[in-house]
């Protein structure tokens, strides 16, 4: 019968399979396909990008040989926290409270799973649910879901929510306006989201100094959503993003893309009008990891609840009048609806969320507050620094910023983070890095609640030294 079993496919009334010959599985499979060769399978991948020979891989090696090798490789790696660090550009070294991974790795949340039964699964449900009302307190919005994979996921994912919802209410339809601001990482997420689905993205300008065009917002009335970022990706925070639902109208959707922990001192955009707000979760529970993992937060208004992508908790009561919690509202398997689906994430970050619940819950809206605060503080006093060398210049000096700011350097931001790199420092992260299409010559520098007085002292000195380099 073969591999597949008797496979209902006729050729004249007969059965493929019968009148195949006597030959191995992979050529019986070829076969079935109509293929006479492996290389027929792979026709598609351009010979260039194929690979003929071996893998460069060493022998096997033992258990002790793995280990010797893994703690080269990543002793190779500088941690974070060990240098005066100026990097951020959407992922955060805020202070994560030593009691976070203490119970993050106790069992009962590390080898939890998808809680599909909720007679069994009552702790784990509960902290879910804890996580969804704070991101909903913070945001300003009725519904939050467990989380998303990271911001650019949750951005790209309202975006379609977004359009699923609104598509035939307005006379734009299938058309999205995006802040021209958008990092070129993010950026790409969302294009791949949307491009499959016919979804017209148009930019929205911003202004010399990094605020949104409020002109530009009239052009977007009448689209189905626009998606913009408070602060964005300069540090700014723009007071105009406040007007622009009042501009473009109640049936366009008013997408933000927050800083977490930002929403210490800024106003929740849900008071403001927003329908979805997204972002980063990661500032709060865990480092930046090199990258990851991380986690992304998703909330909206309630007539989006039903397009919402991602898993929602609920809470409910059991057959003895007791609070209950369940997965509600939501399939988790959404791919098996195939185009049907909301969405193609079927999953979440769940134990990551829930040390950013654990943070979250440990702060409290006061020692919220304070965080950002620290944040705020520790940029102003980096901005008066870096600002009083000859030379160097703010971007955008009339613009209030949260916890970064760009600057303009006399070179190349890439030759600043090569001296600076040298004697220990990392100042942030040269612009084009962000914007592949904006001059070299600009770096966008981050504070936290982690830099201190002697980290801007030793950056304002560093590049002070540099610049003098440079000019002789």
């Amino acid at each position: 019968m073969g591999l597949f079993g008797r496979i209902p496919s006729k050729a004249g009334g007969v059965d493929v399979v019968d009148q195949l010959p006597n030959l191995g599985r992979e050529a019986e499979m070829l076969a079935i396909m109509g293929l006479s060769s492996m290389d027929d399978l792979f026709s598609d991948i351009p010979e260039d990008v194929r690979r003929t020979s071996p893998l460069d891989l060493p022998l096997p090696q033992t258990e002790e040989e793995i280990w010797k090798d893994a703690t080269r490789l990543l002793g190779a790696n500088i941690p974070i926290n060990s240098r005066p660090s100026f990097i951020g550009g959407g992922l955060y070294a805020n202070h994560v409270p030593a009691m976070v991974p203490m119970m993050a790795t106790r069992g009962e949340f590390l080898t939890s799973y998808t809680p599909y039964q909720p007679e069994v699964s009552q702790g784990m449900l509960q902290a879910m649910w804890e996580f969804q009302t704070m991101v909903s307190e913070l945001v300003g919005l009725p519904v939050s879901n467990v989380s998303m994979y990271d911001a650019s996921t949750a951005a790209a994912e309202a975006i379609t929510t977004a359009v699923r919802v609104v598509n035939r209410k307005v006379e734009q339809k299938d058309t999205v306006f995006i802040s021209e601001l958008i990092p070129e990482h993010r950026l790409s997420v969302i294009e791949n989201y949307t491009q499959g689905g016919g979804i017209i993205l148009k930019k929205l300008a911003h202004d010399e100094d990094g605020h949104l065009n409020l002109e530009s917002l009239k052009e977007a009335a009448g689209s189905c959503a626009i998606y913009v970022e408070q602060p964005n990706a300069f540090g700014i925070a723009d007071e105009g993003i406040a007007q622009a639902k009042s501009i473009i109208g109640e049936n366009t959707a008013l997408i933000v893309g927050v800083n977490t922990v930002s929403l210490g001192l800024m106003e929740a955009p849900g008071n403001y009008g927003a329908d979805i707000v997204v972002g980063e979760g990661q500032p709060f529970g865990i480092g930046p990891t090199a990258g990851g993992p991380i986690y992304g937060i998703f909330a909206c208004k309630e007539n989006f609840i039903r397009q919402m992508p991602g898993r929602i908790v609920g809470l409910s009561h059991d057959s003895d009048g007791q609070r209950a919690f369940t997965l509600t509202l939501s399939t988790r398997e959404q791919h098996i609806r195939r185009h049907k689906a909301t969405s193609n994430i079927c999953s979440n970050e769940t134990l990551i969320a829930l040390m950013g619940a654990m943070h979250m819950a440990l702060l409290g809206p006061a020692g919220l507050e304070k965080l950002a605060i620290r944040n705020s503080a520790a940029m102003m006093k980096t901005k008066e620094g870096v600002s009083s060398i000859e030379g160097v210049s703010l971007a955008h000096p009339s613009s209030s910023h949260f916890n970064e700011f760009v600057i303009r350097l006399p070179n190349s931001a890439k030759s600043l983070c090569d001296f600076l790199d040298q004697r220990g420092i990392s100042p942030g992260i040269p612009i084009d890095i962000l914007f592949p299409n904006m001059d070299d010559n600009l770096i966008l520098v981050t504070c936290t609640d982690q830099t201190s007085e002697s980290d801007v002292k030793l950056l304002t000195a560093g590049i002070k030294a540099w610049v003098q380099e440079a000019s002789q």
